[in-house]
């Protein structure tokens, strides 16, 4: 499992026009399945997310997590971070998992932040999305369990 993360000033996330999810401070994290991809994989994931420490402390460094500045975390469901893309010039999505694994795996992600940190907003899987956001630095970082 992988999860691209920005640390935001805020993030917003549209399906058909309407508002699905957003947050102020905190973590956008566009997250891909891939084959292979267990509960386990999730959890590790999820431990990252709400532990990686990527906020500034007093002294503006990197030290403060998710919990520390209770910041919100926004979860997007994110195919195309499965694509294999070291060869040619068009991405193959052969390591991705099949949608209703990754359907079932993402949501499993969702259900359990949702239980571990009291601000999880989401996308919706599959769906057309239109994702905004203020990236605070920029700060980005590729996380994989």
């Amino acid at each position: 499992m992988k999860a691209l993360i920005q640390r935001v000033r805020r993030a917003s996330v549209e399906v058909e026009g309407r508002e699905v999810g957003a947050i102020g401070q905190g973590l956008l994290a566009l997250v891909g399945v891939e084959r292979g991809d267990d509960e386990a994989a999730a959890d590790r994931l999820l431990h990252k997310l709400l532990h990686y420490r990527v906020f500034g402390d007093d002294e503006g460094r990197m030290n403060l997590n998710l919990q520390q500045v209770e910041g919100g975390l926004l979860l997007v469901s994110q195919f195309t971070l499965a694509a294999d893309t070291r060869k040619g010039l068009r991405p193959g999505f052969s390591s991705a998992a099949p949608p209703t694994e990754g359907d079932r795996l993402f949501h499993y992600l969702l259900d359990r932040a949702r239980e571990a940190w009291p601000k999880v907003e989401s996308g919706e899987f599959a769906a057309n999305m239109q994702v905004a956001l203020v990236n605070d630095g920029p700060v980005t970082f590729l996380l994989e369990s």
